[in-house]
């Protein structure tokens, strides 16, 4: 199993009608084959730049690398991640 992990900060105003479509867009990534248990939650340690994590895991590396190479993931990435998020970090853990 692999627990995809990414914290992030967006460039839109918290409480904004692009905050909320954008995470809407985000949770919709669940519908991919292969993507398990996809979770956005806010971020509240103050340790830290990020204000959402999105979680999510895949049965086996050939899942995670489908979904990562699937064309309504690439075009998330490309139409709404590389223009809204403004920091991020990608965490890959297996158990």
């Amino acid at each position: 199993m692999i627990r995809h992990i990414v914290p992030f900060r967006l460039k839109h105003a918290k409480g904004s009608a692009e905050e909320t479509s954008f995470l809407a867009a985000l949770a919709k990534l669940a519908d991919i084959p292969g993507v398990l248990n996809l979770q956005v939650l806010p971020q509240i340690s103050p340790k830290n730049e990020f204000a959402y994590g999105v979680s999510m895991e895949f049965a086996s590396n050939a899942e995670y690398q489908a979904y990562n190479d699937h064309p309504d993931h690439v075009a998330f990435v490309q139409g709404r991640w590389l223009p809204e998020v403004a920091a991020f970090m990608e965490i890959d853990f297996t158990f």
